[in-house]
């Protein structure tokens, strides 16, 4: 079989290939529960509670350049939304008219306009109307901010005090508290502390898919419970600026790690070519062409599961993805899961469609 006809049977699906999902369903069912959860947390909050929501710049590369609204809860059910101004951000990083035009659309009213929004878009909401505002505010930081999925946000509820308020979940955003968090083997790199934090991981008799959630919890330094599964039921996760996939198989047992390295990339004679190169030279794992989406997997064998085998693959994946997206990128176009291309663009000196606009 030749390369392009590989990557035909798996878009085809011939070959039952478990990470083929439509990524766009996977990350649009990820920021419908984010805003759910959002709407869900702000009629429960009392007068003086604020929400601050942050695309973590650390992941998105954007430096200095902090794209961030904040919410407060006001007497009489009013909730005040603040979001940040082309003056907080660095020259380079600076909302253009069309993204400034999209935060009007949205309902924002531009910085000064609203009283004590100083710098920032300003919006005032009944905090009734949750589910509205909680849509307006995803968007924003989907569509405008550039976040690629919620798993780049970070977020502290606290109150009047600054005290921080214990709150369910954003979806798959970060609290704040444990944004230092990372996939990592560094705090489980001797063998008492891994059989302490995975105990029973090992144990047949404990469902494969509880023991690889039990994993994926440890490596995030958080619970089973608070671990988001999607409805084709993926463990999410962000691992730096990278986005990976935890997906368990019942027959045969396989835990497959998998993450979309490039999306929106047309398939060619010359990718298949590259991939199957590129697939040749790696250790474990493959890369692969599926739809439009370059896809890069490493499989797990669930009979005789191994924790660290687990951990290992997912430090892998992380590493690949963040290695080869710039270069396939440069080289065949397309889009990386979060690169420049995804964040909001840069005026160009010249260009009146990008010249800056009176309110920025």
């Amino acid at each position: 079989m030749t390369a392009e006809a590989a990557g035909e049977a798996y878009e085809g699906g011939l070959l039952d290939e478990p990470t083929t999902a439509d990524l766009r369903a996977k990350v649009t069912q990820a920021w419908r529960e984010f805003a759910a959860a959002l709407a869900g947390l702000l009629p429960t909050l009392q007068p003086g509670s604020h929400i601050d929501l942050t695309l973590d710049p650390t992941a998105s590369g954007t430096g200095t350049a902090v794209y961030s609204v904040s919410l407060r809860v006001l007497p009489e059910g009013v909730v005040e939304a603040l979001a940040v101004g082309n003056a907080a951000l660095p020259q380079e990083f600076r909302m253009d008219r069309a993204a400034v035009a999209d935060l009007v659309a949205l309902g924002w009213s531009p910085p000064g306009v609203l009283a004590g929004s100083g710098d920032s878009f300003g919006l005032r909401s009944a905090q009734d109307n949750a589910a509205q505002l909680a849509t307006i505010i995803t968007r924003t930081l989907r569509d405008v901010h550039g976040a690629p999925h919620p798993a780049f946000l970070v977020y502290l509820v606290h109150d009047e005090e600054d005290e921080p308020i214990e709150a369910s979940p954003l979806g798959t955003a970060r609290h704040e508290p444990s944004i230092e968090s990372s996939l990592s083997l560094d705090d489980l790199d001797d063998d008492e502390a891994l059989h302490a934090a995975l105990a029973g991981v090992a144990d047949d008799v404990v469902p494969l898919d509880e023991r690889v959630r039990t994993v994926v919890a440890t490596m995030s330094k958080t619970t089973v419970d608070q671990l988001q599964v999607d409805a084709d039921g993926d463990i999410g996760i962000r691992a730096g600026s990278a986005m990976v996939f935890v997906r368990v198989r019942d027959n045969p047992p396989l835990v497959d790690v998998f993450s979309p390295i490039l999306t929106e990339v047309e398939p060619s004679e010359q990718l298949y070519v590259k991939l199957s190169e590129l697939t040749n030279r790696m250790p474990i794992g493959r890369l692969y062409c599926a739809q439009d989406t370059v896809w890069a997997s490493i499989p797990v064998f669930g009979r005789n599961f191994q924790a660290i085998h687990l951990m290992l693959a997912v430090q892998v994946m992380t590493g690949l993805a963040d290695e080869l997206d710039d270069r396939l990128h440069g080289e065949f176009g397309g889009k990386r899961f979060f690169g420049e291309g995804d964040k909001p663009t840069t005026p160009k000196s010249g260009d009146d469609s990008h010249r800056p606009g009176m309110y920025l």
